[in-house]
């Protein structure tokens, strides 16, 4: 069980891989199907987990991953916690514009078991987006799974001229206005 790195194997042409780690696996079903329904032009493989570290590889099986998206259930304050606990897994380098948070839920403030600061606070220590969303309001999945699958293109380098850390930076940088 090692860290996970970017750049430990070669990209492969026309795709790109996508690990969605979260808790509630229900929730990354059908996130990863919102995002295969989607129109693209490239090959997508998507990874579920529901913490790192990944299990060891078998003879290399396990592609380049691209875009890693921690998704944190708003009402479950371990969902918080296991991605916190994941985040130990992850090489630094992926933190330039290869990561991002996911939170679900947030149609149901009311039933909020962790608060937004510390959804903030894990945005400006990891420098990394957060996306808020409601997965199970089918047109906001849609609208997400587009925006994943936007940041996977840039992540996997099928977008010339836009590197991953130049869109995270855009990103942090319209969070912030």
């Amino acid at each position: 069980m090692a860290v996970a790195r970017p750049f430990d194997k070669l990209p492969a042409l026309n795709s790109a891989a996508l690990l969605l780690v979260g808790t509630d696996g229900s929730a990354q079903q059908r996130l990863a199907e919102a995002v295969l329904r989607e129109r693209r032009e490239f090959e997508i493989s998507i990874h579920l987990a529901t913490s790192l570290p990944l299990p060891a590889e078998r003879d290399h099986l396990r592609p380049r991953i691209d875009l890693i998206v921690f998704i944190i259930d708003i009402k479950s304050k371990y969902s918080l916690k296991n991605v916190e606990a994941s985040l130990a897994y992850v090489d630094a380098s992926f933190f330039l514009g290869k990561v991002c948070f996911l939170v679900t839920g947030v149609g149901r403030v009311n039933n909020c078991s962790i608060e937004m600061n510390a959804i903030w606070k894990l945005r400006d220590v990891y420098c990394s987006p957060v996306l808020l969303c409601e997965l199970e309001v089918e047109r906001i999945q849609a609208t997400t799974a587009q925006r994943l699958l936007r940041m996977l293109q840039i992540c996997a380098g099928h977008v010339p001229g836009v590197s991953a850390l130049t869109f995270g930076s855009l990103m942090r940088s319209s969070a912030d206005d």
